[in-house]
């Protein structure tokens, strides 16, 4: 892409990464496609701990598992499999070779999953459990063989479009809770409601069904997780000035930190994560590109 430079990224020795955003109709309901690959002699039992987050289909392509530990859940992850939306940090060990991801937005979620969403929740599930299971599996045999450098975009959007259900009746309230979540201006969830025009206890219930958790848990989140990747992505990883303008004062910030991270933004920040920091670079400039591009 035009504008994006992947040596700024820092990923770290024998790894490969790539990012590349869904057809331009599937955007609404899809945030990205990204594939990692690294060389199992270097990267081996690598930790790397990801960010609470919206939820991602993932299919391991690599020789050996992938473990995952997430709260007091502990996962050997099946070739393809569903995270829900996180609202924790999680450690995750690989071996190296070929994972690819999918990540899905709440208006997906409406789109492709029967299932409501707080049901897996802080939960990893099979892929075939939520879809039907001869289409995964048709999917990830054909991406063994693929040429994922230039296929995989058309092969994940036609997989992608054949599973997309009809609209549904709240649509426009998905959306315009997103935005919402996503805007640093959002203080409460009572000024969400009334710029929404639905009531409290119906927009609950929308936003169990379909992003997982009640909106006052999704504002906060979002407010903590936007908080700390500006200031990873900042020239100092403990300037506090980075973070969102409706946190009261830094103890406000480090109370969330414990709640989403179970440590302090320090702590969490010294670890060895330079896959996940190269992951946030990635995913600044390919969506900067895309914007100035359009």
């Amino acid at each position: 892409m035009v504008g994006v430079d992947p040596a700024s990224w820092g990923l770290p020795p024998g790894t490969a990464f790539r990012l590349d955003l869904p057809a331009p109709d599937l955007r609404p309901f899809i945030t990205d496609y990204h594939i990692q690959d690294s060389d199992e002699a270097v990267h081996a039992g690598t930790v790397t701990y990801p960010l609470p987050a919206w939820p991602v289909i993932r299919i391991i392509l690599a020789t050996e598992a992938i473990s995952l530990q997430l709260g007091p859940r502990r996962y050997v992850l099946p070739v393809a499999s569903l995270y829900g939306t996180t609202t924790r940090s999680m450690a995750v060990t690989s071996y190296g070779g070929v994972t690819i991801g999918i990540g899905i937005s709440p208006l997906g979620w409406s789109r492709l999953f029967s299932v409501s969403a707080d049901k897996v929740r802080d939960q990893v599930v099979p892929l075939d459990t939520m879809m039907p299971a001869a289409a995964v599996h048709a999917l990830v045999e054909t991406l063994r063989t693929a040429d994922l450098v230039k296929d995989l975009g058309p092969i994940l959007n036609d997989f992608l479009r054949d599973r997309l259900s009809p609209p549904g009746p709240h649509e426009e309230v998905i959306v315009g809770l997103t935005h919402l979540i996503n805007d640093d201006k959002t203080e409460d969830i009572a000024s969400a409601t009334r710029q929404l025009g639905v009531e409290a206890n119906a927009l609950r219930r929308i936003a169990i069904r379909y992003f997982g958790f009640p909106p006052k848990v999704l504002l906060v989140r979002a407010r903590f997780v936007r908080s700390l990747v500006r200031m990873m992505l900042g020239d100092c990883i403990t300037d506090y000035s980075k973070i969102a303008p409706t946190y009261f004062d830094r103890s406000h910030f480090l109370r969330d930190a414990r709640r989403f991270l179970g440590t302090t933004p320090r702590r969490y920040l010294m670890r060895h994560n330079a896959y996940m920091f190269a992951n946030l670079r990635a995913r600044r400039d390919v969506i900067r590109a895309a914007k100035a591009a359009t």
